[in-house]
């Protein structure tokens, strides 16, 4: 009997620290939050680079690529969804999958691949301590695409992200490599290089310019690179009431290699970061 009372006596403590915990875990989120993003440059995320900042925002993308013969393909969502800062220096964005509507009858419309992005950002100082930030990403992509619209396999992503400031000017970029958990001869590895150029411009304005870079490694498109450049312009941040803002932007991409996958894409984003 005095077992018995010793353990519910335990048990009951146990579930008291750790309600308590808890508690104060979400009862500093966003004092976390602020003192996070308070150590870092206080840019604008681009539209297709990944910024290499860490945020606590809900993005949707829409974005419209032509392929070579000239058909668009609507990309809902873009792959985008929910960014947040559970720990200092770590954040995590749950990707939802997008919705590919192709306007080719011979190509079934569907959803692409879940996705999700872990950052810990290495290295970071705000505008009054040097303006730079280092950030190292792991993404991975799922295979739960309908139809075609996924990859066949899994797909893990390290990526190595940087920004630096200097006034007015910035410039974020990553470096990432797919890697397919398996079939590598037939999905193929690619290595991702994006560099975005902002300048801050009358409060709300950021102008940006972006070059995507895409290299192909084994699978059908075996040595051949793809780049875009990226025209764009982010508007914001508004404030919407307590805690939440509302940034937006649009750009268009522009391919200026002979070989890709799309001869040029449209973006809209819109972005509400709390």
């Amino acid at each position: 009997m005095r077992k018995t009372l010793l353990g519910v006596v335990l048990i009951s403590l146990f579930c008291s620290t750790w309600l308590t915990a808890q508690e104060d875990y979400f009862a500093e989120w966003f004092h976390r939050v602020d003192k996070t993003q308070a150590e870092q440059p206080h840019w604008v995320t681009p539209l297709a680079t990944t910024t290499p900042r860490l945020e606590e925002e809900f993005r949707y993308d829409q974005l419209w690529q032509v392929n070579p013969a000239g058909v668009t393909t609507d990309n809902y969502d873009g792959g985008k969804g929910l960014e947040l800062i559970p720990f200092e220096k770590v954040e995590v964005i749950l990707n939802m999958p997008p919705y590919l509507a192709h306007n080719n009858p011979k190509v079934r419309d569907g959803f692409g691949d879940v996705a999700f992005l872990v950052k810990y950002r290495l290295l970071s100082a705000n505008e009054d301590g040097g303006n730079y930030i280092l950030t190292a990403f792991l993404g991975c992509s799922l295979p739960s695409g309908s139809y075609s619209n996924g990859a066949l396999h899994a797909i893990i992503t390290p990526t190595i992200a940087y920004g630096k400031g200097f006034r007015r000017f910035d410039e974020q970029g990553t470096f990432g490599i797919g890697l397919p958990v398996a079939d590598t001869n037939l999905i193929g590895r690619t290595f991702a290089w994006n560099n975005t150029f902002q300048y801050h411009l009358l409060r709300k304005l950021w102008p940006e310019v972006e070059l995507n870079s895409t290299f192909f490694q084994d699978g059908k498109n075996d040595g051949n690179k793809q780049n875009f450049v990226t025209p764009g312009l982010v508007i914001g941040r508004f404030h919407l009431g307590s805690r939440v803002g509302f940034t937006f932007g649009g750009g268009f991409q522009i391919a200026t290699t002979h070989f890709h996958t799309n001869n040029h894409n449209g973006i809209l984003s819109i972005r509400f970061p709390f």
